[in-house]
């Protein structure tokens, strides 16, 4: 997926496509709605490859199911603009894909692009969500981000890998409807992967897999859009997949209750701290959830067992016991 990244499309799709040479696999870009010279890079550089040309920008969600559904394929690989990918990064997805059929994503460890010894903070070495619908990651917890010692290096089941660059059936993909398109961008993938479990698969990080990210390439992490975004989403999140979890509508929507009393407590330290952008984008987070949700149906049934749903709030965890 680009979107205005003409830069790395001219710096990281060559090691993409010599990656797939000799291998059933084709590498298709699309393009939503880009107003800088991206188009015409790929018409000038890169003619023979397959170009998706969106009308305007879909967002992450928008865009990758608009592009898929023109796309015939058995597995679907997700991955950003902004990734260098080393010459064996697929296959070892591929093969596990193949021989692991109760497995309906997967995805590679994330190493940082800078400092390849170092887990990347967008998906490290898979994803897990505390109680509260905080993400963090096998390598990566707030802001503290690990070195890769082999400490992750055996495949694991986990809740999430990063959409930066996922692999998921193409059938699974169809049946469930792609991504769910009032996420825009931001925890999507989190959703996704989340709706995969409960509908019967597994999601896995492959380690024998790696590629070296950049992120933060569309928003920088000190943005106000981009903290709405996550806000907004974390309480989309727990509505799409909270009630068939926990096996009750009424525990999730007080679940979620908990969870929007938090993020009023933080709006008022934004305030207090004389950041009031980021005050107002708490505020306009949940005034854009409240347009957004969805009726929840009443659910009282046996709760679905999910890997990697951590059952502490890890804020105070990883802040004062250094967990």
């Amino acid at each position: 997926m680009n979107w205005n990244t003409e830069a790395y499309l001219l710096r990281f799709l060559p090691f993409l496509l010599s990656s797939v040479e000799g291998m059933e696999a084709e590498i298709i870009v699309a393009d939503n709605g880009s107003t800088d010279a991206s188009l015409e890079v790929m018409q000038q550089h890169f003619p023979g490859v397959r170009v998706i040309s969106l009308d305007t920008n879909y967002g992450f969600t928008g865009g990758y199911n608009r592009a898929l559904a023109q796309v015939e394929a058995e597995y679907f690989v997700l991955i950003n603009s902004d990734i260098e990918v080393p010459r064996q990064w697929l296959r070892p997805l591929v093969d596990w894909m193949d021989t692991h059929p109760e497995c309906g994503a997967c995805g590679p460890k994330l190493l940082a692009f800078d400092q390849r010894d170092r887990f990347e903070y967008a998906g490290a070495a898979g994803g897990l969500v505390d109680r509260y619908g905080f993400p963090f990651c096998r390598g990566r917890v707030l802001q503290h981000v690990e070195k890769d010692r082999g400490q992750y290096d055996t495949p694991c089941d986990v809740l999430w890998v990063s959409g930066a660059c996922l692999m998921v059936r193409s059938s699974l993909w169809r049946s469930l409807g792609g991504l769910d398109e009032r996420f825009f961008a931001h925890m999507e993938e989190i959703d996704l992967c989340w709706r995969i479990q409960l509908a019967g698969y597994k999601v896995t990080v492959v380690p024998d897999s790696e590629v070296y990210h950049i992120g933060g390439g569309t928003l920088p992490n000190e943005s106000p859009h981009k903290l709405k975004l996550n806000f907004r989403n974390n309480l989309l999140l727990l509505e799409n997949n909270l009630p068939a979890t926990l096996g009750s509508t009424l525990k999730a929507r007080l679940r979620v209750f908990t969870r929007k009393c938090m993020d009023g407590a933080a709006a008022l330290v934004y305030l207090m701290t004389l950041r009031p952008a980021f005050f107002r984008a708490v505020w306009d987070a949940h005034k854009e959830y409240r347009h957004l949700r969805r009726r929840l149906p009443h659910i009282h049934a046996k709760p679905i067992p999910v890997v990697g749903l951590y059952p502490h709030w890890i804020v105070p965890k990883a802040l004062f016991k250094r967990i």
